[in-house]
């Protein structure tokens, strides 16, 4: 079984990358601090459903594309 956490971090990773996208400015999209983001992309912690679709919405990918469950 695929370890879902890791993966998220790598696609979530990989999209900010692609869009060339900050931190910051993640942050603002899902609606948290910069230190949530810092900490998702750690995996200290996971995101809220809300902060994942918003994310999702975002870069027009799927919530299971994000959790790395293509």
């Amino acid at each position: 079984m695929k370890t879902y956490p890791h993966r998220f971090s790598e696609v979530l990773s990989a999209l900010m990358q692609e869009r060339e996208i900050s931190q910051n400015a993640l942050a603002h999209i899902a609606g948290v601090s910069q230190a949530s983001v810092s900490n998702w992309l750690l995996l200290h912690k996971a995101p809220s459903v809300r902060s994942l679709c918003l994310m999702a919405d975002f870069f027009g990918v799927t919530t299971d594309e994000l959790l790395g469950r293509k």
